[in-house]
């Protein structure tokens, strides 16, 4: 069936099922405008396998994440319009192959990601509509009315995306900051005044924002985990009525909650940074997560070139994607053993009952080469040259692989994670009866 002309009910069920993504206009943005945020490319963009495609054609929004299928890499935004935030329906997306995810400032996997989040969006149309794991739409969806006071810009065809990060992941690329101006109390909740603008300064007239907070919100601040009685008990904050905070200056991690007094949109602040050390504390956390989850995993990449010898020999070139810490980077060298297995554009390693090692190429890294690299184009500017005795099939050009150096633990990943052997297109997603009806006691 082509999903272009599905029904807007079956859609719907589809967005579940499946997944995507939805824009948000410039108007929308809180505080200061970027030339980054809210844009739309000028022409809607398909990547070329085998290229990381220009970050000036991708088209940006943001929204709040709603749904997640962590094994797929892919999940569902509640992307912001021109309309009615709450009214706009969850739209699914996927990550591509070397697609991107900052949480906290530092890299992060879908699984880390806390649902209701505001994220931000770059993202291309499907690279292959014939096989993509979410809904094609047309190329003109974001341009299309969406009614029932949704208004326009919440279902763009550019659902694949190249980079999903959190606010103050946002901010702190970007280079911007909030200025808090003004904070009011009331019975543990209240309302607070921002402006988001560049740190070095700019934009004579930034727009105000006003969001909301709770005793759930957490403070951070140097090494202490605050919450708002720690704030109100030591005078920071008031206990109850209005205080201006004087253009502080601070980072926040923003989400959506349903809002009173018919608000058509307003968000919610989850986290407050009050200094430099208490985010990059928590960028720290999130980076030696995401580091443990990588070597359990293996590195992702896609092969360039193969050169074929006798008897099952080869040497595959290939780069590695981006978006990693470094410290995943520096144990990827010269005469270092290491292990290649074939993956799907999901990441997931292919063939095998019981995990990628039982049918991965063993070898070693013959070549280790760095080349300056676009660190927002989904390439490392890294690329090895594996020599194997045993060359599997799914080492071809063009091709995702994921590969692990001796030094990282050789684990088997969850059954979820990986193909099994004779595995076909429509065995990468899982089916109703991954739920089997009975369930053995023992």
């Amino acid at each position: 069936m082509n999903l272009c002309l599905v029904s807007r009910s079956v859609f719907l069920v589809l967005t579940f099922a499946c997944t995507l993504v939805v824009p948000a206009r410039a108007a929308d943005e809180p505080g200061n405008k970027t030339k980054e945020q809210g844009t739309r490319a000028a022409e809607p963009f398909r990547p070329e396998p085998g290229k990381f495609p220009p970050l000036d054609k991708a088209h940006a929004y943001r929204g709040e994440l709603v749904f997640v299928d962590h094994a797929n890499r892919r999940g569902s935004l509640r992307v912001q319009g021109s309309g009615v935030f709450r009214r706009n329906d969850p739209n699914p997306f996927a990550l591509l192959p070397y697609g991107m995810v900052r949480y906290h400032g530092a890299p992060a996997d879908l699984r880390d990601i806390p649902l209701g989040t505001v994220m931000h969006v770059l993202a291309f149309l499907p690279p292959d509509p014939k096989t993509s794991p979410v809904p094609v739409l047309p190329v003109n969806s974001k341009e299309i009315d969406a009614s029932h006071y949704r208004g326009v810009g919440i279902f763009p065809a550019e659902n694949h995306v190249l980079l999903l990060e959190d606010e103050p992941s946002h901010c702190q690329r970007l280079g911007l900051i909030w200025k808090l101006h003004t904070v009011e109390v009331k019975e543990q909740e209240g309302m607070i005044t921002s402006t988001r603008m560049p740190k070095q300064g700019g934009n004579p007239k930034p727009s105000v924002e006003t969001m909301t907070f709770d005793a759930s919100t957490r403070f951070w601040r140097g090494r202490e985990v605050l919450n708002l009685d720690d704030l109100t008990a030591e005078g920071t904050w008031p206990t109850a009525g209005k205080k201006a905070l004087g253009d502080q200056t601070v980072l926040l991690g923003i989400t959506w909650k349903p809002t009173p007094e018919g608000v058509f949109t307003r968000f919610h602040v989850s986290d407050l940074w009050f200094d430099d050390a208490s985010i990059q504390r928590a960028g720290k956390i999130q980076a030696e997560t995401h580091k443990a989850f990588i070597r359990s995993r293996w590195m992702p990449a896609w092969v360039d070139s193969v050169e074929y010898g006798k008897f099952g020999r080869a040497t595959v070139t290939a780069t590695l994607f981006g978006g990693m810490d470094e410290s995943l980077y520096a144990d990827f060298k010269k005469d270092v053993p290491a292990m290649m297995n074939a993956a799907e554009n999901t990441l997931k390693h292919a063939g095998g009952h019981y995990g990628p090692a039982q049918l991965a190429s063993n070898g070693s890294l013959t070549g280790v080469t760095r080349a300056a690299a676009d660190l927002l184009s989904g390439g490392s500017g890294i690329q090895i040259r594996f020599e194997t005795d045993l060359i599997i099939e799914g080492l071809r050009p063009g091709r995702v692989v994921r590969l692990r150096p001796a030094n990282w633990p050789l684990v088997e990943p969850p059954r979820e994670e990986y193909l099994g052997f004779y595995f076909s297109a429509e065995d990468r997603f899982p089916k109703p009866d991954i739920f089997p009806p009975k369930r053995d006691p023992y």
